[in-house]
């Protein structure tokens, strides 16, 4: 039997495992500038979780989600996406008491599950980077979560990204725009889609995100929930999108934006990427918005909030293209080769002294011939390379050669002690 992967799934080999860890550390980096903690949650959910949240005509319940009954037969999930699950611990935790800090700031970064068909940038399992904030329904908490969205993609280096921004407005906006949506495609609903054909009876809002050629004729006269926004909503998206202009934020104002799950309330955004290196039109990379009712929905009390998700996988499509530097392969600090009978301990406690600085530091475990060794060096990226042999040994010295220009220099032992010393007698 030949054994494979899934389909769907990909090995995230360590010749590039250190591109994800690179883009991942400068996510936790600013989520904890922020002072956004990380969460974990489990990888499964009770079925539930993720059928009332999402909604049970989105594409995610209705075709992506990977449920199954376990051996206690309980209808299990995997997570689709990172915001019930939170959400879901918010609740069980009981993480909306008086002892929390308000806004409750937490961030992830999680394998999720969908079935969907594979494609660049998108698999079974993929990953997904997120933010959420629960506790503050201020028009400041959606500009904060904008703002860090905005924020990490430039510092990943993403080019050509652009902010679409809409609002959903409240309960009563959406009744309201749901009831003009039923009369405006009623009449012509044998012609829709047969996704839209169903939706129609329980969420006519998603035939404005439907890909379906036989629905896109009917899109663009479709009425637009701008229009049906009370005072109150028009009053915060008006001040999001004033602080965004004070910010030096560009947006589009998009209407056809309604985003794939049910719990978005209020604004809502999505970053799109235009490189026609990459797709044929914009592209989102990260996309969320607010949710006010969502933790009410899981049995918690009334709680506004709002946050983000990205897709890992198509972050990385995107850097691989637009900003390949920052996957350089940065290499190792210190590769120490040895001669001689008795060297080999000096080379494991150098590697060990170094790494206790804060260096990475590799010598050879299989002690080959020096010439061997030094090629190795070479084939590690090593900007260093400490010689050690019975003459450096009995004078408690080390040799390092810089390889960038071959300049060498004679240590003392002592000098592994103190890393700013070490480093001001082998810098340039």
């Amino acid at each position: 039997m030949r054994v494979q992967k899934p389909k769907g799934t990909v090995d995230i080999l360590p010749e590039t495992s250190g591109q994800w860890e690179k883009v991942e550390q400068t996510a936790r980096d600013l989520f904890k500038r922020a002072n956004y903690r990380e969460i974990r949650t489990p990888s499964f959910e009770n079925y539930e979780i993720f059928s009332r949240s999402s909604g049970e005509t989105s594409d995610v319940v209705e075709k992506e989600m990977y449920d199954f009954y376990d051996k206690g037969q309980r209808h299990i999930a995997l997570r689709p996406e990172g915001t019930a699950g939170v959400v879901r611990a918010y609740v069980e935790n009981k993480l909306y008491g008086p002892e929390t800090v308000k806004p409750f700031n937490v961030y992830y970064i999680a394998p999720m599950y969908r079935y969907e068909r594979p494609q660049a940038g998108r698999q079974r399992e993929f990953h997904q980077i997120g933010v959420e904030s629960f506790g503050s329904n201020s028009y400041l908490a959606d500009v904060e979560t904008i703002m860090l969205g905005h924020d990490l993609l430039g510092e990943l280096g993403v080019k050509n990204y652009e902010l679409h921004i809409n609002t959903l407005g409240d309960s009563q906006v959406r009744q309201a725009y749901h009831e003009a949506l039923v009369n405006y495609f009623t009449p012509v609903k044998d012609q829709l889609s047969e996704d839209s054909k169903r939706r129609l009876e329980k969420n006519p809002l998603r035939i404005l995100d439907s890909k379906a050629e036989e629905d896109k004729q009917f899109l663009p006269d479709a009425p637009k929930i701008r229009d049906y926004l009370d005072d109150e909503s028009k009053e915060n998206f008006k001040n999001i999108l004033a602080a965004l202009d004070e910010l030096g934020v560009k947006y589009v104002i998009d209407d056809d934006l309604v985003r794939g799950l049910d719990y978005y309330t209020g604004v809502i955004f999505e970053f799109m990427v235009d490189d026609k290196s990459l797709w044929a039109s914009p592209s989102t990379v990260l996309g969320g918005g607010r949710y006010n009712h969502l933790v009410e929905e899981f049995d918690g009390p009334e709680t506004p909030a709002v946050g983000f998700g990205i897709g890992e996988e198509r972050l990385m499509l995107v850097l691989s293209k637009q900003n390949p530097a920052l996957f350089a392969d940065q290499g190792i600090d210190f590769f120490i080769t040895n001669i001689g009978e008795g060297s080999a301990m000096y080379a494991v406690k150098t590697a060990r002294k170094l790494r206790g600085l804060g260096f990475s530091a590799q010598y050879d475990v299989d002690q080959k011939k020096l010439k061997n060794q030094f090629k190795k060096a070479d084939r590690v990226g090593a900007s260093y390379v400490v010689t050690l042999g019975a003459k450096e040994i009995a004078a408690g010295k080390l040799t390092i050669k810089r390889l960038s220009d071959g300049e060498q220099f004679s240590l003392e032992f002592s000098d592994l002690e103190d890393r700013e010393k070490l480093l001001s007698k082998i810098e340039k």
